[in-house]
């Protein structure tokens, strides 16, 4: 980036600072050098370099531990435009890893509430329940539970597929067409935050979605529980005029 005169000093800290992470200078999960000798290695004063970590902070670049010191923030591994249709499959492999899955649970059940709504179901007919951890060269990444109503599966339907959209289409015969989400961000959970192997300082992003078939019929509900320091979405938003 080039510069003048009038170059506030702390944008330029911030950019020595960015290119250290970039280059490797400084690795994700790092602990920053204490302020005096930062500022020193930057050749700034104390207080330019302050105004320079909080921008950072608050572009998520680092973040600060209350009585620890401040650290390169670690970034997701994976990412994935909320707009985008993709199976976890996919998106693991798209990353160069090997998709695994660990089956905790797989049964006919009777529908809670939220599937009777979500998947205009009867009262009296059942869901197929999938509870799954999906994994990425052997590491724990999104805790799954599926919902199909059994009325659309042949008796003794099995997931034989990684892919819950590829299993459906392949042995189902339903095809997803489109979905509707919904994702929001939990703290610690005790049970699944354990399977997930996180730390009680890694929230939860939980992806909610409704999945339809080619005739506009919601045919699979999905709760997916991602490790938020290894994920991240992004939504492409348009101007209108």
């Amino acid at each position: 980036m080039e510069y003048n005169y009038q170059t506030p000093r702390y944008l330029i800290v911030i950019d020595q600072i960015k290119a250290k992470i970039t280059d490797g200078e400084l690795e994700q999960g790092e602990r920053l050098p204490s302020e005096t000798d930062f500022a020193k290695q930057l050749r700034v004063s104390r207080n330019t370099l302050r105004e320079a970590l909080r921008i950072l902070e608050e572009e998520n670049i680092i973040v600060r531990k209350h009585g620890v010191g401040t650290f390169v923030n670690k970034m997701p591994v994976f990412s994935g435009g909320i707009e985008e249709l993709f199976s976890i499959t996919d998106m693991i492999e798209r990353e160069d890893k090997i998709p695994g899955t660990e089956v905790l649970f797989t049964g006919f059940v009777e529908p809670h509430s939220d599937d009777i709504k979500e998947l205009n179901l009867k009262e009296d007919e059942q869901v197929l329940l999938v509870k799954r951890v999906r994994t990425a060269n052997g590491s724990p990444l999104v805790y799954c539970i599926d919902k199909i109503p059994a009325d659309l599966l042949v008796k003794g339907y099995k997931l034989k597929e990684e892919s819950m959209l590829t299993s459906l289409q392949k042995d189902a015969g339903i095809t997803i067409s489109y979905a509707k989400a919904d994702i929001k961000t939990i703290g610690y959970h005790e049970d699944i935050s354990d399977i997930l192997k996180c730390g009680k300082d890694t929230p939860l992003l939980i992806l909610k979605q409704i999945h339809f078939d080619l005739n506009d019929r919601p045919v699979l509900y999905s709760l997916n529980f991602f490790r938020s320091d290894q994920i991240s979405f992004s939504v492409l938003r348009k101007r209108v005029n």
